[in-house]
């Protein structure tokens, strides 16, 4: 299955760099169990980003930025077979489970409820 990892990526950050790269981190942590289980893990970042840079992005949250984030993460999920929603506060985040339980792809809150996962 295609999974969409989706937790804090901006929230609590105060848009400082570092901050925001360590939630990308914690984002990226259960990539690899959920590859091991024969899956393929996807971060709606991991397409933003180079989408936003390629686009001239300058400043977190600036019109450009709102134009690529969320969107992306809206049609990554027309693309997946379900969501691993990480603990923390994110508005995205929670945007995307409203959107795939409307659309009715499974969300698991915990890595070792997806499938495969032992």
């Amino acid at each position: 299955m295609l999974i969409l990892i989706a937790g804090p990526y901006r929230s609590g950050t105060n848009d400082d760099p570092v901050k925001m790269a360590a939630n990308l981190k914690a984002l990226e942590a259960p990539s690899y169990a959920l590859f091991k289980a024969g899956h393929v893990p996807m971060i709606g970042e991991w397409v933003a980003l180079p989408v936003w840079n390629a686009a001239g992005g300058q400043t977190i949250g600036d019109d450009l930025y709102e134009e690529i984030f969320h969107p992306v993460a809206h049609r990554l999920l027309q693309l997946c077979d379900g969501v691993l929603r990480l603990p923390g506060a994110s508005k995205g985040a929670d945007n995307d489970v409203k959107i795939a339980t409307e659309r009715g792809i499974p969300v698991w809150y915990a890595l070792s409820d997806v499938p495969g996962v032992a």
